[in-house]
């Protein structure tokens, strides 16, 4: 616990920005904007997800409402895990919300690669504030904290690279046709920085597995269509799945994630 309590501008930032990352996901059904979802499909690559993998956005929105809400209670006032990640993370949410706001109105360009990039960053700011804790989680804190917002951070390093491909593909910088060894190319240097991520987090479980489903949504299209992209797939996952298997044999880094 901090001895100073975190300000009211934190707490009420972190409420509004989990409801404008939400909110702003309805603009068309007031018919302002396309959905996410048709912009998705103009301008799909063979790296993007098929489209039951993005039904984590379900389980993310609820992970952020929930936490939105335990960190605005009393006896969070002074937590001092929150006071060090509230500000990243009212960043993080409002960020979604823009790439919403945007996306719908203006398609997938470069300025919406822009945007999911450095709300990235600042979830893997968290990231990074959850391995160099210095004490233990609360059951509280890895429930509601840790695992919705490291599911969060791996699940944008994905969107990430996917958003990278639309963009390309939208601005036709390769042409029209379909370039498998450059997409498969990208999933090969996400694995990497997922790894990467996954090494330097300790393991973070939380955050190895959602990647993983998002490798498992790009293998199930992409990698259905050109074995280079399954290839791919395989090899990304394979990184990730070892190094986190590598960091969790560290009994002290299994109590961090687990308990």
């Amino acid at each position: 616990m901090t001895h100073q309590p975190r300000s009211a501008a934190q707490r009420i930032a972190i409420i509004l920005a989990v409801i404008f990352q939400i909110g702003a996901t309805f603009l068309p059904q007031f018919g302002i904007g396309a959905e996410i979802g048709s912009r998705s499909d103009e301008t799909r690559t063979l790296i993007t997800p098929i489209g039951w993998a993005f039904a984590i956005w379900g389980p993310l929105f609820f992970g952020s409402a929930i936490f939105a809400l335990w960190q605005a209670i009393p006896a969070m006032r002074r937590n001092a895990l929150l006071d060090r990640i509230g500000w990243p993370a009212a960043l993080a949410f409002t960020g979604n919300g823009a790439w919403a706001v945007y996306t719908q109105l203006a398609d997938l360009t470069v300025l919406s690669a822009i945007i999911i990039a450095a709300t990235l960053v600042c979830l893997l700011i968290i990231l990074r504030e959850f391995t160099k804790f210095g004490r233990p989680f609360t059951t509280a804190e890895r429930w509601v904290a840790v695992l919705p917002l490291s599911a969060l951070a791996a699940w944008l390093t994905a969107a990430t690279i996917v958003n990278i491909s639309a963009t390309l593909q939208f601005h036709q910088v390769f042409g029209s046709e379909e370039w498998p060894v450059l997409a498969a190319g990208i999933v090969l240097i996400g694995g990497i920085i997922a790894a990467a991520a996954t090494a330097r987090s300790k393991g973070n479980p939380y955050y190895a597995a959602t990647f993983l489903w998002a490798l498992l949504g790009i293998f199930m299209a992409g990698g259905q269509v050109a074995t280079i992209i399954a290839a791919s797939c395989i090899l990304a996952a394979l990184f990730v799945i070892l190094v986190t298997l590598m960091k969790l044999r560290i009994p002290k880094y299994r109590r961090r994630w687990f308990g």
